[in-house]
């Protein structure tokens, strides 16, 4: 299945009707921390980032919009993957990054160049997504997969297509005997991990490495980014791939098994899964890091789910620039940035909830 998508004129207009109407009803107010903040902060410069290429094609929308309300402001995005975002944000190569992975203990532990001195990033979720299990097999168009059985191709264990276990849990499919390929990311990559965290916990006894960016298991092919694991996956023959939802295109997408029943992706089921989970334990107050609940039975949601954050600085080094990227990151949070993802990426929304606690966290960052 496909997420509903809309082409970018539509989606332009819609995102600066919204900003219109915000500044309209704040008209004399203080920052709206949304696209159209221009009319009242007249921000102005450029922003760099760098980070997860499951943002891609949200980032493309959100600065399309934000630009089109904001013509003095530039802003690049370079998804050259979670990892990589990071490592650059933390050098001070970048304003801030996008990232599938929250920021880890022992990152957490060190400096940010672009930050103030003795102050630290914070996790933001601003992008929800489903994980696409997205296959390539000549005369399969439907394909069930529970974790142990998904877990066992990507360890390769499993390496053929008619094997026993996918057989049984596609009784009514014709299963070639062709080799799998199942591709994985090659580079540093919060996909990965988030793919990972889901097999670790949802079938711990073939997927017994602990989840990190960089794919455990020398098995299979590796890809560079979200849209080599793609093109993989489509060029090849009998691949298998994992990838942002919103890049799944016209590959066959696999259901997973949830509870009882074999279930697939909608940015309803995935924003379901980050609603019912808590923060992560043990971390600052202002930072909103989410442990997923992979575990759940409930039918309704789609635990092979990524959160990707934008990863900022309490206090910037430079206060202009701190200012622009608060403006920014508000946009991207907000309802009519959130609305824009749902549209171009075919993101999750956040809550209301959880975007109250970015907004009131944003407001803090100087």
């Amino acid at each position: 299945m496909n997420l509903m998508r809309y082409g970018r004129p539509a989606v332009i207009a819609i995102a600066v009707a919204l900003v219109l109407s915000s500044c309209a009803s704040n008209e004399g107010g203080a920052s709206t921390s949304t696209a159209g903040a221009a009319a009242e902060t007249a921000v102005a410069g450029t922003i760099n980032v760098a980070g997860a290429s499951s943002q891609g094609s949200a980032q493309e929308a959100w600065i399309s919009a934000f630009q089109t309300a904001n013509p003095d402001v530039t802003i690049n995005y370079d998804p050259s993957g979670s990892g990589a975002g990071r490592e650059t944000f933390i050098a001070g190569g970048t304003d801030f990054a996008g990232s599938d992975s929250y920021l880890s203990d022992e990152e957490l532990a060190g400096t940010f160049a672009a930050c103030a001195p003795d102050t630290l990033a914070v996790d933001l979720p601003v992008y929800i997504s489903p994980i696409a299990v997205i296959f390539n097999v000549e005369g399969v168009t439907d394909l069930n997969l529970d974790a142990d059985t998904l877990a066992k191709i990507f360890t390769g264990a499993i390496t053929t297509w008619n094997d026993p276990a996918i057989a049984a849990l596609n009784e009514d499919a014709t299963l070639p005997a062709t080799a799998i390929t199942a591709v994985h990311r090659s580079d540093d990559s919060g996909t990965t991990k988030n793919f990972a965290d889901y097999l670790f916990q949802a079938a711990p006894d073939v997927w017994t490495e602990k989840p990190a960016d960089p794919f455990p298991y020398q098995t299979g092919e590796g890809a560079q980014g979200t849209s080599g694991v793609v093109d993989a996956v489509t060029n090849g023959t009998g691949t298998i791939g994992y990838a942002d939802a919103s890049r799944a295109g016209d590959l066959g997408v696999a259901k997973i098994k949830v509870g009882e029943e074999f279930v697939e992706y909608t940015a309803e089921a995935a924003a379901a899964v980050v609603d019912g989970s808590p923060l992560v334990e043990g971390r600052a107050d202002n930072d909103l890091a989410i442990k997923l609940d992979r575990l759940t039975t409930d039918a309704t949601h789609y635990p092979l789910v990524l959160v990707s954050y934008a990863l900022v600085c309490t206090e910037y080094a430079d206060a202009e620039q701190g200012t622009l990227v608060k403006e920014y990151v508000s946009y991207m949070a907000s309802e009519a940035g959130q609305e824009e993802a749902a549209a171009s990426a075919g993101a999750a929304p956040l809550s209301a909830d959880l975007q109250a606690k970015v907004a009131a966290v944003l407001e803090t960052v100087k």
